[in-house]
């Protein structure tokens, strides 16, 4: 099981590095940092798509499947960067969005035109006799999920941006059509894939209102024909190579459905990319809200997501960050006053755990959220569309801007900061997105004297070298202590005790009594500890993370 052992990296091609000076990154910039990437030790990036695309949603409305939007370079460029990370060792795994496409792709607009072909490859739908949508389902972007088809008379359905329309995977040809995509892909060396909102593709013919007052997600997530469709489109394409890689973002998913699609016997997906555990700071489930997180709702989600994917044969994706969360520094850590102790301690509660994490570009240098000073820095179409409606829901311009700050997709889509010169090294032009304001935080200054990126590499090699990381079992340990999630990871006769405390106040963990007074290593520890043997009782200091190697 190869995957186990490896990490992924996740790139996302705008904002890594502008080898042009257009203020936009590119391969070009990407093949220029292969060193840095080789450095890490990463095995595979995954990257944000760079296809086609008018850029509504940032590249994930594709409008042409086959060739490299001309901001992001050339397919010669695609070529030569494939050929040199494959000279480095280093995977692609490359971003498929699949339920839907651009309202630009020809698809679509051969549908528009009135070809018969084309437009049983959308949901469109006539509205009610009382001239009302199809029905009441809402956008994941806000507002109604219809938009009018041209002067039809007929709506479709789009389950995020009226620019990306649903495609009706019921119809076969649909299936075919994409898996033709994935597989010219694979002829160009690319074994590996992350397959965008996957999970809702399986919406029924019928499309049928919402009870008033119910989640019109459960109408669309998870029904059981897209096991189905993983099997037939595995099968189709990736499934033939051996050695791939595929990941399924799973949107409002459960275990058991998530377990489903990742258990090898299935042959449908590798990996399922979860979120119950980012949505511990969201206020009564809403995204758009200020609060503390749940420490207590963070290590039950992880804990159960644990368990629950083990005892099903099911494999999770470990991540805190990506292109659509804030910096997880901000949310779990303390960026101002324990920036690397923070940083060391989030990177160790996931790493250690059961499955393959994913690091997100910067966090191995622990880059934080920008200091925004008004809503016209942001780019994000989500965030803008949220600021809008708090004001409507009657926030004030300032606690609506607040909420938004910590909220946005756009904290950790600023450009990378490569070193202190001005647009942190990123861009010789104006940057499409501001960089934030911590210019001290940056490649360079971490390569020379920081300690975070150093730490990472310490996980990535044990994760390489120490079985236990990925083919121990875990369980929890003392799920109810108010600072630490501790838990323990075991394989044939040896264990791993892992103890993470999240808050930057002094705190003790009492071990297990089967754990105490042993003769033990310190496996890793973000304060450099040494201790010989295992204690009663454990003084940690702020942030700290700590995990002992013993026998049983």
């Amino acid at each position: 099981m190869d995957f186990k052992n490896k990490v992924i990296y996740q790139i996302y091609p705008r904002s890594f590095y502008d080898a042009n000076g257009d203020g936009i990154g590119d391969l070009q910039g990407i093949i220029a940092k292969i060193p840095y990437l080789k450095k890490l030790q990463v095995d595979m990036i995954w990257f944000s798509p760079f296809f086609v695309s008018p850029q509504n949603d940032n590249g994930y409305d594709v409008a042409d499947y086959y060739n490299i939007d001309p901001l992001f370079g050339t397919m010669a460029d695609f070529d030569a960067m494939e050929a040199a990370l494959r000279e480095n060792h280093i995977g692609i795994m490359l971003d498929m969005v699949l339920n839907h496409v651009s309202t630009r792709h020809e698809w679509f607009q051969k549908a528009l035109a009135g070809d018969p072909y084309y437009q049983k490859f959308f949901y469109l739908r006539d509205p009610k006799p009382d001239g009302s949508l199809p029905n009441n389902w809402v956008s994941k972007f806000g507002g109604p999920a219809w938009d009018k088809f041209g002067d039809t008379g007929k709506y479709y359905l789009h389950l995020y941006d009226p620019g990306q329309a649903d495609l009706d995977w019921h119809n076969p040809e649909v299936r075919k059509a994409l898996f033709e995509v994935i597989n010219f892909w694979r002829q160009k060396g690319v074994a590996n894939f992350r397959f965008d909102v996957i999970n809702v593709t399986g919406k029924s013919e019928d499309l049928k209102d919402a009870e008033i007052g119910g989640d019109d997600k459960k109408l669309y997530t998870d029904t059981p024909i897209v096991q189905r469709y993983l099997q037939e489109m595995n099968q189709a394409s990736f499934g033939q190579d051996p050695d791939s890689v595929t990941v399924g973002e799973l949107s409002s998913t459960t275990i058991p459905a998530a377990a489903g699609y990742t258990n090898p016997e299935n042959h449908e997906l590798t990996m399922a990319f979860t979120f119950h555990h980012l949505k511990v700071d969201y206020r009564d489930g809403a995204k758009w809200t200020k609060m503390p997180f749940d420490f207590q709702a963070l290590k039950q989600t992880i804990n159960d997501w644990q368990v629950g994917m083990a005892e099903a044969g099911g494999w999770n994706a470990l991540f805190w960050n990506n292109h659509d969360q804030p910096w997880a520094i901000n949310r779990f850590g303390d960026p101002v006053h324990y920036r690397e102790k923070s940083a060391e301690m989030l990177a160790t509660t996931i790493h250690l755990l059961r499955g393959t994490p994913y690091i997100y570009q910067g966090e191995e240098i622990g880059m934080i959220d920008p200091d925004y000073q008004s809503i016209q820095q942001y780019v994000d179409i989500e965030t803008k569309n949220a600021y809008q409606q708090l004001l409507k829901d009657g926030q004030t311009p300032a606690e609506a801007f607040e909420i938004v700050k910590t909220k946005s997709r756009d904290n950790s889509r600023v450009p990378m900061h490569w070193d202190a010169t001005v647009n942190a090294g990123f861009t010789t032009g104006r940057p499409w997105l501001e960089p934030t304001q911590q210019l001290q935080i940056n490649v360079h200054q971490e390569l020379a004297h920081g300690e975070i990126f150093k730490y990472y590499q310490q996980l990535i090699h044990l994760r390489k070298t120490e079985p236990i990381i990925a083919q121990g079992d875990y369980a929890p340990l003392d799920l109810t202590h108010s600072q630490v999630f501790g838990y323990v990871r075991t394989y044939e006769d040896t264990v791993l005790l892992v103890l993470n405390n999240f808050y930057g106040t002094e705190t003790t963990f009492t071990l297990p009594a089967e754990y105490q007074d042993k003769n033990a290593s310190v496996f890793i520890s973000n304060y450099n500890r040494n201790e010989t043997k295992t204690p009663k009782v454990l003084p940690m200091a702020p942030y700290e993370s700590i995990a002992f190697k013993l026998k049983r």
